[in-house]
C-alpha cells in the first residue's frame, strides 16, 4: 500500500518545534558576534544635510558607525532594461533618503542594548522634501520627482494587446451589449511573519587563503542569498557560505537580498569578527517590504445572455521608493488577467510608479491575487448588471475541461483544469440555493441581519518561470536514508512530504528518512522555495533521485544475489531486494549501504537529480463565502468559508488543509482586516501591531476544504502548488459575499478591506 495520499501527521518537523529543538537565528549562539542596529530615516523624502556620528562613536562598547562614505559596496538595482538606471537602492542611504525606515547609518557594539543607545545618538540632519504618497499623487504633471535624474516617477509603462485594438480604443468591445467599468483598490499590506529578520556573518581564512564568507540568513533560499552575496563581493559562489536554519514564516517577504542582511558582511570584515543583526516588530513593519499596493481600472463586457467577450485592465502599481520585485508583479498581474474564462479580447497596461513609502515586494500569491481580485470583482459587476446570478455567469464562459492545454489572450499556458467540477462541488457543499433562499427570506423580512453569498473562481500559476530544482537521496548502513533538497521551509512541511516521496520509491521507513536542506555547503544547488514550486519541483526531484537509486541499488543486489539486474525486484513492503520468484534470499538497504562501501567507487549508495520542468502549472478552484453584516454597526462575520482548490495529485491530505487554511486566512484578513496606511506625509500610520490589524484564529469560522484533484502532466507526481491558492481564491469571494449581502440596497462596489466603518458608511450614505 502506498503511503502516498494519506494523512501523515508531521512527525519530523514537530517534534523538534514543541519540544524545543528548533533552530531560529537570533537563538544561535555564535561566539564573540557583535550586534548591529541601523539608524533609519525618521522622515519620508528628504536630502541629507549631514549626519553626524561623533557621540554615537564615543559611547562604551561601540566598535564602529558606518554611513554610506565608509562603506564600498555597489548599489541594488533591478535588472529591467525598461526601468530607468536611476533608480537604484544605495545599501546605506547617500544623499537623499525616500521612506520612513530607510537605511542611513549603522552602530555596531558588544551588545544590543549599546548598540541601540549609541544609534539613538546618531544625528541627521535632514532637509524634507515633499512627498509623494499613492500612484495618483505620483502620477501628477506637477508630482515632486523622488529620482529627478530620471525625469519621472514613472518606473515601467507596458501596454499589451490580447486580441484587441488599441489600447485605450473602445474597439475592443465590438459586438458587448454591455459593458461595466469599476476602479477597483488593491490595498498595501504587510507581510508581518511571526519571525522578523534576522541574519548573523563571520568570515574565516581557510588553508587556500581565499577569505570566505559566512552567514545565517533568514531566508527562503539559501542559494539564491549565496549567489547574491557573491555578487555584491565579487566573491565566487564556494567563498560563500549560507546557513538557512528553521525559519518562522517567509510569504514571499523573505527571498529578497534586503540591505540589512548584506551589509553584515562588511561589517564583520572591517571588525575581523562575526556581527549580527535582528529587528525589532517595527522595524521589519517599516522595512521589510510591503505586498499586493495596486489599483485596477477594469472594463469588462459582454452580451445579454451573459456571455463575457472583452476585458480591458489597467495595473497602476504603487512600487514604494524603489522598483524592485513590485515594478515586475504586475507582469504577473497581466498573465493571469483574463483568470478561468473564455475572452476573446484581453488588454492589459501596466503603469507601475515610485513614492515615497516602503518598497513592494513578493507577498503570498505575487501579483496573481491581484489577478484574481480584478476579474472576479468585475464577473460579480457584470452579473449583477444583466440581472444574472453570479456563479451561473462564471459557469456559462469557464474554460472547458476538453479544452487543455489552453493558451490564454495573455500567453498563458494552462496544463489542466476543471473549473466547472470546481464550482460544482463548492457550491453544492455551501447549500447554494439554500443560501439564496435564506438570503431572500431576510431581505424580505427586512432582518437586521444582512446575509451575503460570495463566489470567487480562480487559476493561477506557480513554479512560473518553469524552473528546476536539485534533489538526492543517499542510504545509509543503519537503514535509513538522508533527502538533500534544493528548497527550503518555513512552515509548510518538507520534511514529512519528501520523506514520504522517498519512502514510497524505496520502502525505506518513513520514520528513518532525514531531510537536509538551506546549507549550500550541504546542498550544492537549488532554487529555494517561493511561487509554490517546492512540490511540484523540487518532491520531483526527489522522486526522480529515489528512482535512481533503487536502480543502483537493484544493480548492487544483483551482483550479491549473483543474478542479472533484470530479475532483481524491490519488494517495498519489507525494503528488500530479491530475485523474482525468490522472496526468502534478499538484501536490506543496510546491507546494501554497507557493501557500497566497498563495492562503488564512491564509498556510498547515492543518486542525485535536477528536475527541469518544462513550464508553470496552473492550480486553480472556487471559493464559497458566506457572511453575516449588521445593518446598525457595520461589522462583517464570516459565517462560513467553503474552498475546493485542485492543486493536481495530492501528496499529504494533512499538508494540503494547513497549506489551504493558512492561504484563506490570509486572504480573508486582507480582505475584511489589514491595510498598511501612510499620512500624506509619508509617515506611516500602521508600524506595529496595535495599529495594523490582523485577525487570530478565534475571527475565523471552521473552514470547509472539498477534494479535486486534476493532475499536471508537467511533472511525476501530477502535483501543482497549493502554497498561495487559498490567498488567491478567499479574497474576492469574501469581497464579494460582503457586496452581495449590500447590493439589494443598490451598493455596487466597495473597496477592501471591508472594516465596519466602510460598511457602515455604505449604509449610511443609503439611509440618507
Amino acid at each position: 500500500m502506498s503511503i502516498l495520499g494519506t494523512r501523515v501527521l508531521r512527525a519530523a518537523e514537530d517534534r523538534r518545534f514543541l519540544t524545543g529543538g528548533d533552530r531560529y537565528i537570533d537563538n544561535i549562539d555564535v561566539d564573540g558576534a557583535a550586534h548591529v542596529v541601523y539608524v533609519t530615516a525618521t522622515v519620508a523624502h528628504a536630502h541629507i544635510a549631514g549626519i553626524d556620528t561623533h557621540d554615537a562613536r564615543a559611547m562604551p562598547g561601540v566598535l564602529g558607525v558606518y554611513t554610506a562614505a565608509d562603506v564600498g559596496l555597489p548599489a541594488k538595482r533591478v535588472d529591467m532594461a525598461r526601468v530607468p538606471e536611476a533608480m537604484v537602492l544605495p545599501l546605506l542611504a547617500t544623499d537623499t533618503v525616500r521612506f520612513v525606515g530607510e537605511l542611513v547609518a549603522a552602530v555596531v557594539a558588544e551588545t544590543r542594548a549599546a548598540a541601540v543607545d549609541a544609534a539613538e545618538a546618531v544625528i541627521v540632519d535632514y532637509e524634507p522634501l515633499p512627498a509623494v504618497v499613492g500612484v495618483d499623487d505620483a502620477r501628477r504633471d506637477d508630482a515632486p520627482l523622488l529620482f529627478p535624474e530620471a525625469g519621472t516617477n514613472v518606473a515601467l509603462h507596458a501596454p499589451f494587446r490580447g486580441g484587441g485594438g488599441d489600447i485605450g480604443g473602445d474597439e475592443i468591445f465590438d459586438g458587448c451589449d454591455v459593458v461595466v467599468r469599476e476602479r477597483l483598490v488593491n490595498q498595501r499590506v504587510a507581510v508581518a511573519p511571526m519571525e522578523a529578520r534576522a541574519a548573523v556573518a563571520w568570515w574565516d581564512t581557510p588553508e587556500s587563503g581565499d577569505a570566505r564568507l559566512h552567514q545565517y540568513s533568514c531566508t527562503q533560499g539559501a542559494h539564491g542569498t549565496r549567489n547574491s552575496l557573491a555578487k555584491t563581493y565579487g566573491l565566487e559562489h564556494d567563498q560563500v557560505h549560507v546557513i538557512a536554519p528553521d525559519v518562522g514564516g517567509g510569504f514571499g517577504g523573505k527571498s529578497g537580498d534586503y540591505p540589512e542582511e548584506v551589509l553584515l558582511g562588511w561589517f564583520a570584515r572591517d571588525l575581523g569578527r562575526p556581527v549580527r543583526w535582528a529587528e525589532t516588530r517595527t522595524q521589519n513593519m517599516l522595512g521589510m517590504y510591503h505586498g499586493r499596493a495596486q489599483i485596477h481600472e477594469c472594463e469588462l463586457g459582454g452580451t445579454r445572455d451573459g456571455k463575457l467577450l472583452a476585458y480591458r485592465l489597467r495595473v497602476l502599481a504603487d512600487c514604494g521608493a524603489y522598483p524592485f520585485d513590485g515594478v515586475m508583479l504586475p507582469y504577473l498581474t497581466r498573465l493571469m488577467a483574463g483568470g478561468v474564462y473564455e475572452l476573446v479580447r484581453v488588454d492589459v497596461e501596466i503603469v507601475s510608479v515610485v513614492t515615497n513609502t516602503t518598497p513592494i515586494g513578493a507577498f503570498r500569491g505575487a501579483g496573481r491575487p491581484e489577478a484574481t481580485a480584478a476579474i472576479e470583482r468585475m464577473v460579480d459587476r457584470f452579473a449583477q448588471e444583466i440581472g444574472v446570478d453570479a456563479a451561473e455567469v462564471r459557469r456559462r464562459n469557464f474554460i472547458p475541461p476538453d479544452a487543455f492545454p489552453y493558451s490564454t489572450r495573455t500567453k498563458a499556458s494552462y496544463d489542466s483544469g476543471d473549473y466547472e467540477g470546481a464550482l460544482d462541488k463548492a457550491l453544492t457543499a455551501a447549500g447554494y440555493e439554500g443560501l439564496r433562499a435564506e438570503q431572500e427570506r431576510r431581505r424580505a423580512a427586512n432582518d437586521p441581519k444582512l446575509l451575503g453569498i460570495g463566489v470567487s473562481s480562480y487559476v493561477e500559476i506557480t513554479n512560473g518561470d518553469g524552473s528546476g530544482e536539485f534533489g538526492a537521496i543517499e542510504a545509509l548502513p543503519d537503514g535509513g536514508a538522508i533527502v538533500h533538497t534544493g528548497t527550503s521551509p518555513h512552515g509548510q512541511g518538507h520534511h514529512t512530504a519528501f520523506a514520504m516521496i522517498a519512502a514510497d520509491l524505496t520502502g525505506i521507513p518513513f520514520d528513518r528518512i532525514e531531510v537536509r536542506h538551506g546549507d549550500t555547503d550541504v546542498v550544492p544547488r537549488g532554487g529555494g522555495t517561493g511561487g509554490s514550486r517546492s512540490l511540484q519541483a523540487g518532491g520531483s526531484a526527489v522522486w526522480r533521485a529515489s528512482e535512481a537509486l533503487v536502480d543502483r541499488a537493484r544493480t548492487l543486489a544483483a551482483d550479491l544475489l549473483e543474478a542479472h539486474p533484470a530479475d532483481v525486484v524491490l519488494d517495498r513492503e519489507r525494503g528488500v531486494f530479491h530475485v523474482a520468484g525468490t522472496p526468502a534470499i534478499t538484501r536490506s538497504w543496510s546491507e546494501l549501504a554497507t557493501a557500497a562501501s566497498t563495492q562503488l567507487d564512491e564509498g556510498i549508495l547515492r543518486a542525485a537529480y535536477d528536475f527541469e520542468e518544462t513550464a508553470g502549472s496552473f492550480p486553480f478552484g472556487t471559493h464559497v463565502a458566506v457572511v453575516e453584516i449588521d445593518r446598525d454597526t457595520g461589522a462583517v462575520t464570516l459565517l462560513r468559508h467553503v474552498a475546493c482548490d485542485d492543486a493536481g495529485t495530492i501528496i499529504n491530505p494533512v499538508l494540503f488543509d494547513g497549506q489551504v487554511h493558512g492561504g484563506v486566512a490570509s486572504g480573508i484578513s486582507q480582505a475584511l482586516y489589514e491595510e498598511v496606511r501612510y499620512d500624506t506625509d509619508g509617515n506611516p500610520l500602521t508600524a506595529n501591531f496595535l495599529d495594523y490589524t490582523f485577525p487570530a484564529a478565534s475571527e475565523f469560522p471552521s473552514f470547509e476544504r472539498v477534494a479535486q484533484e486534476t493532475p499536471s502532466p508537467l511533472n511525476p507526481l501530477g502535483a501543482k502548488g497549493v502554497g498561495e491558492a487559498g490567498t488567491i481564491g478567499a479574497t474576492p469571494a469574501v469581497q464579494n459575499a460582503v457586496i452581495d449581502a449590500l447590493a439589494h440596497l443598490g451598493v455596487r462596489h466597495l473597496d477592501m478591506p471591508l472594516t465596519p466603518e466602510r460598511v457602515w458608511q455604505a449604509l449610511r450614505s443609503i439611509r440618507s
